[in-house]
């Protein structure tokens, strides 16, 4: 009799664990991920699906991607599942958990992920995908920008790549900007980043399509479209 009840409470311990482990956990923005996605580059010359689901993977919940997705983006081989646990950052993640790819929603229904190695990875609803193509934060981001301070005349021209995420610093920059020697750039919740060889980064936010460091200095320092 013992080993009955005993056998029984296993049963329903399972059961209830297997319940919790649906999609209930899941918040309504992660439940707004389920479904099919578009998932490319910036140059839109690599485009894929990524099926995101409420079942539950090794790590997160599981997420598939059609045939053509490993032989475009080898990286998804390597994708097992997918977790959305603030409502901020969208990880796709691997059997162990590990974080490769780790997007922000920028807009309704587009997220992105500049991931190096590979540039800036992008998944899309299906209304978003069918809208009319548009500049993405990210591209707009990349070109010239000159460093502004004070008067506004520029101190330095610096060049964000779109490939590969880099910062290449022009001849003639003020030794000041020269010396911090940024390597490369990245969005962090649509504040543009700036990361030195050394030291921490410096972040911009959005001011009118040009971007203002934020700071304590009281010198303020802007990148202005060149």
């Amino acid at each position: 009799m013992v080993r009955r009840i005993l056998i029984a409470a296993v049963a329903v311990a399972i059961g209830g664990t297997a319940h919790a482990q649906t999609g209930a956990q899941l918040t309504d923005s992660a439940k707004a991920m389920i479904g099919s996605w578009e998932f490319s580059n910036a140059e839109r010359d690599k485009i894929c699906t990524a099926k995101f689901t409420a079942n539950r993977a090794a790590s997160g919940y599981k997420v598939t991607f059609d045939a053509n997705c490993a032989k475009l983006f080898p990286l998804v081989q390597r994708i097992v599942g997918w977790k959305f646990p603030k409502d901020e950052l969208l990880f796709l993640v691997d059997a162990q958990g590990k974080a490769l790819v780790e997007f922000s929603e920028v807009e309704d229904g587009i997220f992105e992920a500049p991931t190096p190695g590979l540039g800036v990875l992008f998944l899309q609803n299906p209304a978003a995908a069918a809208a009319a193509p548009k500049a993405t934060p990210s591209q707009k981001v990349t070109g010239n920008w000159g460093v502004v301070r004070g008067d506004g005349a520029p101190i330095c021209v610096l060049t964000l790549a779109g490939d590969g995420l880099s910062v290449t610093t022009q001849p003639g920059c003020d030794p000041s900007i020269a010396k911090l020697d940024f390597t490369q750039w990245r969005m962090d919740n649509g504040d543009l980043l700036l990361v030195p060889a050394s030291g921490e980064p410096w972040r911009f936010e959005d001011v009118d399509g040009n971007w203002r460091r934020l700071s304590d200095a009281a010198d303020p320092v802007m990148l202005v479209r060149q």
